[in-house]
């Protein structure tokens, strides 16, 4: 997202460049109306553009627009005598261009008639009215973006005040690329190493052609998503890898000698595990499956990364903050409940069992964990000590691991997790 916002906008004027912010507002229309990830939206948003440029711009915008949608919005309403309807074509098509003016170095008057084709009639004189005034007065964003009203109030009563201005902070600039290595150094690689196996580098640039990826010698992961598999440990043994796209956790016990099983219920994703595989060279089974209903002999690890409101990684898909609802991360708690009942099935007497969610919703984390261990009497906790965390991260007082907006800061943050480890009875790993 961030190399793309870089890029010039050339070809403004032309049939291209207005195809390519129709695909934005299409874009912001799933994410806002529908209620879609920004990701699986852009092909269907993005069809009719032939430029792989022209797609990775339109994807670049709508990102953009919804990592600041609180203050463009507060901006367009101080222009206008009424505010428009949050779902008006004209309040989407001036987030638009004020996102190109006031953040994407786009002259206004490119910013203003690439959008302008967007609207017809009374809408377009309007858009055009709003964003003169604008541009006149000399409008400008605050340093640190404002979250969404109802996101700031919830995580301030999950986590305080200092963790909303950490997310705040966090999600005012790009985060950086974290790698892990699949094997000690890569030759020519530079970066900053925050654990074993790990390095660090600065935002920007174009993965594929950093050295060792086509070697595939590393993936990128970022440093709190390799937490769950960091602390299974090194095989030998059977490990199970359930809802395991994009292969990520896959990739790092299958390279500490596991033999791997990873199960995901959606072929399509299954084949970016297989791509990810292929290229580091690395084995495992994949099996094309629900983690509700997979069946198969215990393992003596199971990991269940399980699919969750994913608002803990807000600074690289900040989507997540304006189409998760209260209802739906309830929803999401409850079946990873029933996923986490299913995965402790799966463990052998004694084996372990690592939940985790890529959340910062602490019903989807502590409290799933909580009710897990409340009807689940043969499981125990299994505590994460300090030794086993990167430098700057610790476990909580149950031996768990909340990574929150402004641990590691300094370094460059991560993205918000929860991980638990249990520890299956050996006499029986069953409920």
């Amino acid at each position: 997202m961030w190399a793309a916002m870089n890029d010039q906008t050339r070809r403004d004027q032309d049939g291209a460049g207005v195809a390519t912010r129709a695909a934005a507002l299409r874009l912001l229309d799933a994410v806002l109306r529908k209620g879609l990830p920004l990701e699986s939206a852009l092909d269907n948003a993005a069809r009719g553009l032939e430029r792989a440029d022209d797609r990775a711009l339109a994807h670049a915008i709508a990102a953009e627009v919804l990592r600041i949608l609180p203050d463009l919005d507060a901006l367009l309403d101080s222009a206008t005598a009424k505010p428009l309807p949050p779902d008006a074509k004209a309040r989407t098509a001036l987030r638009i261009a004020l996102v190109q003016a006031l953040q994407l170095n786009t002259p206004a008057h490119a910013a203003i008639s690439t959008v302008l084709p967007l609207v017809d009639g009374g809408p377009r004189k309007l858009v055009h009215g709003v964003f003169g005034t604008l541009d006149r007065k000399g409008a400008k964003l605050p340093d640190l973006p404002s979250l969404p009203e109802g996101v700031a109030e919830r995580w301030e009563r999950a986590w305080g005040a200092d963790v909303v201005e950490a997310a705040r902070r966090a999600i005012a600039a790009p985060p950086p690329l974290d790698l892990t290595l699949k094997s000690g150094e890569v030759a020519g690689l530079e970066g900053v190493s925050l654990a074993s196996g790990h390095l660090r580098l600065p935002a920007g640039g174009r993965v594929t052609e950093l050295p060792g990826f086509a070697e595939g010698d590393w993936w990128v992961q970022d440093l709190s998503a390799s937490l769950p598999a960091r602390l299974i440990g090194r095989g030998p043994g059977r490990a199970l890898d359930l809802c395991a796209a994009p292969g990520g956790k896959t990739m790092q016990l299958a390279a500490a000698g596991w033999d791997v099983t990873a199960v995901d219920m959606a072929d399509q994703r299954l084949k970016r595990v297989r791509e990810n595989l292929a290229r580091t060279r690395l084995k495992a089974r994949l099996v094309s499956g629900d983690a509700l209903t997979f069946s198969d002999d215990p393992y003596d690890v199971v990991l269940l990364d399980a699919p969750c409101s994913a608002t803990g990684i807000f600074r690289r898909h900040p989507d997540v903050l304006h189409r998760v609802r209260p209802r739906a991360v309830a929803t999401l708690a409850e079946r990873q409940q029933a996923m986490l009942a299913r995965a402790a099935s799966l463990v052998k007497p004694g084996g372990l069992l690592v939940y985790s969610v890529c959340s910062l919703e602490p019903e989807e984390g502590e409290r799933v964990a909580e009710a897990f261990l409340a009807s689940h009497s043969g499981f125990a906790v299994d505590p994460i000590t300090m030794q086993e965390l990167p430098a700057g991260l610790t476990p909580n007082a149950r031996g768990q691991v909340r990574v929150l907006p402004g641990d590691l800061a300094e370094q460059g943050g991560v993205d918000g997790f929860f991980v638990a480890r249990f520890r299956g009875s050996k006499t029986s790993s069953r409920r």
